[in-house]
């Protein structure tokens, strides 16, 4: 396991973990967009979760490798959403902000 792989982990670990608070504790520069977008209120909780839990299975992965691939595809998988529902909503400008927390996810994968 190098220590690029490591501290790429940890990042994307770090920046899904926030991302899964701020949906958890209802900050206004996540749940705003989320309402112009369309999604309902019903599936945030959900989201959260599963923010929540690519960031736990990506520490895991350090310990096992397998359930951080796992969980590094599935943030690849859940961002490419968000990127394709903030294009449905002819937000462009907010095309960036899902792939950089995709980035560290993708870069994981890269380097496993």
């Amino acid at each position: 396991m190098s220590t690029a792989y490591v501290i790429v982990t940890l990042f994307g670990a770090l920046l899904a973990g926030f991302s899964a608070g701020s949906i958890f504790f209802n900050a206004k520069w996540v749940v705003e967009p989320l309402t112009d977008y369309g999604v309902p209120r019903t599936w945030w909780t959900w989201l959260g979760v599963a923010k929540a839990a690519g960031a736990a299975g990506l520490l895991a992965g350090l310990a096992v490798q397998p359930i951080g691939i796992a969980a590094a595809i599935g943030l690849v998988l859940y961002f490419t959403g968000a990127v394709i529902t903030v294009i449905r909503a002819r937000s462009y400008a907010h095309i960036p902000f899902p792939l950089i927390y995709a980035a560290p996810a993708v870069a994981a994968l890269a380097l496993s």
